[in-house]
């Protein structure tokens, strides 16, 4: 890919050209791997609107996943260059976004000799810190966060949140909920009007192993839906949390009043915590199609 222009939004886009190869972002959609042999073309103009006409040399189009890559990399661009400061608390979210944050994180620490800390939402984010040479750090020692980044599984009008579609919702909410301020970076398809609308995996329900039969008696009885528990894909039997939990995923069949929803989810016993991030996020950044950024902030009444 050709890349003109200079500035962090096109310093983002060719940092993750390089590191396409280091994650594994082109995985399957619509159950297919992307092939190996890919030639990816395009441009980007001086007004910084990527413009993405990436072809296999098959001729079949890039895979859409390659593309939001790059428009949560333009994402990172933004909002990265005037935010990070000296001495600051960073939580790190968990993700494929996560990785581009870490990365660029790096190399504005090595840049400008920043010192910062970071606190990890799970074992992936704790690895990527420590894989780019960050200050590994917890909540024992830094209690108080000044900025956290994550991404998100959906984000409805009122900029609540899904999250928890890679199993670590628990922590991602304990850091989110001690930042002074929650910032989330997603591409387009996860900005919708109503939570559900793109978002079809459900809610993730975090419970202690013994509780979820009743625990999915109790949701589906007082909420409607249906509840499944996840199963892991490399291994036998269910999927484990990185704190030795089972994950519920509630699918509802209609749109609540999400709040209360939330709360009296975790009133049921053996509840550890659910996905659903309500009223935590300040802003939220969205890649748009045209390589542009849209960005949100929490209404105010």
């Amino acid at each position: 890919m050709f890349i003109s222009g200079d500035g962090p939004f096109h310093t983002a886009v060719k940092e993750t050209l390089k590191i396409f190869e280091q994650i594994e972002t082109a995985r399957t959609m619509s159950n297919r791997h992307l092939e190996p042999q890919r030639n990816p073309t395009g441009t980007l103009n001086k007004t910084g609107v990527l413009l993405v006409r990436m072809k296999e040399r098959i001729g079949n189009p890039l895979h859409p996943s390659i593309i939001c890559v790059l428009l949560e990399s333009a994402c990172l661009g933004s909002f990265f260059h005037p935010r990070l400061q000296n001495n600051q608390v960073l939580g790190i979210g968990s993700g494929s976004t996560i990785v581009h944050a870490v990365q660029r994180i790096a190399e504005r620490v090595k840049q400008e000799n920043l010192n910062l800390v970071c606190i990890p939402t799970s074992f992936q984010a704790r690895q990527l810190i420590l894989q780019y040479g960050l200050t590994l750090s917890d909540l024992d020692r830094h209690p108080e966060i000044d900025l956290a980044i994550d991404g998100a599984d959906e984000v409805d009008a009122d900029l609540n949140l899904i999250k928890g579609g890679g199993g670590c919702l628990t922590q991602e909410k304990i850091v989110a909920g001690y930042a002074s301020r929650f910032i989330v970076i997603a591409d387009f398809r996860k900005d919708s009007k109503n939570l559900g609308d793109q978002w079809h995996k459900g809610i993730p329900i975090e419970v202690i192993p013994m509780a979820y039969v009743p625990v999915s008696r109790a949701v589906t009885q007082k909420f409607g839906g249906v509840i499944e528990l996840r199963m892991a894909v490399n291994k036998a039997g269910p999927v484990v949390t990185d704190n030795g939990n089972f994950i519920l995923d509630w699918k509802f069949d209609r749109v609540h009043k999400w709040s209360e929803v939330n709360t009296a989810i975790k009133m049921i016993p053996g509840v550890v915590d659910t996905g659903l991030f309500i009223n935590m996020a300040e802003r939220v950044y969205f890649g748009m199609q045209d390589g542009s950024v849209n960005m949100r902030e929490k209404p105010f009444c």
